[in-house]
């Protein structure tokens, strides 16, 4: 039995609010069962240097958490002077995994960065920030459709991620934060519309998996994923 009574490929409630900051041309609200995330994306003109002249655009992640989204307070980062080494490599999966659903060449010479900021954490924060990252980015791109400024949409898919694990020696779909602390073994998996797989990350937290269990993980994140796809789309329809 799973701490939060789920069965083991049962996700979390899924909740996807679009348009909920005026300012940003994306924006909204993600909320899987006890993790909320704030998602916004917002566009620049111009590519970063690297890129200047290559008719090529750029998509890129900021991620943070605010102080109490965890059941103890943790320090801004601000305050610190430096972001941890976690929120570095959570934010660069999130603009890895979001450029992986992006022709570049058709968003032209400008990027959009996509700020994702965790209020309440529950477990899969870095997926939920990839669920609604993307669909802040969809309304962003609506927009400089149809402003005209792009003739081709440059969303190839759509792009999901969902966590999996073992716990108790069961293979469980979306842990959440009690789950994923006794798991052992976690993996997050990052998986387009059509199936396509973006990028796993799977570890062993205190005990060794098999290709087999693997490969239930891989069956139950394909199953969220399209459950992830159906809210997206809900979403924005």
């Amino acid at each position: 039995m799973r701490p939060s009574g789920r069965n083991l490929n049962e996700m979390r409630p899924i909740e996807i609010e679009p348009g909920v900051m005026r300012h940003a041309e994306g924006s909204c609200l993600i909320r899987t069962g006890g993790t909320h995330v704030l998602c916004s994306a917002t566009i620049e003109d111009k590519a970063p240097s690297f890129l200047k002249g290559s008719g090529l655009g750029w998509v890129t992640a900021e991620y943070g958490m605010l102080p109490r989204a965890t059941n103890t307070r943790n320090r801004r980062e601000a305050a610190a002077g430096k972001q941890t080494g976690r929120t570095q490599e959570i934010q660069r999966l999130i603009g890895r995994a979001l450029r992986a659903g992006v022709d570049r060449a058709a968003l032209g010479e400008r990027q959009i960065v996509v700020d994702c900021d965790v209020i309440q954490a529950d477990g899969g924060t870095r997926c939920a920030s990839i669920t609604g990252g993307w669909v802040a980015l969809r309304m962003a791109v609506n927009k400089l459709l149809k402003a005209g400024a792009i003739t081709s949409d440059p969303l190839v898919d759509h792009v999901v991620a969902v966590s999996c694990g073992i716990y108790a020696g069961q293979p469980l779909l979306d842990l959440d934060y009690a789950e994923d602390s006794e798991a052992g073994t976690d993996g997050n998996f990052i998986l387009t519309g059509r199936g396509r797989l973006v990028e796993v990350q799977m570890s062993a937290e205190g005990a060794t998996f098999s290709r087999d269990e693997m490969s239930k993980l891989l069956d139950l994140a394909e199953a969220g994923a399209t459950e992830l796809v159906a809210a997206q789309r809900a979403a924005l329809a």
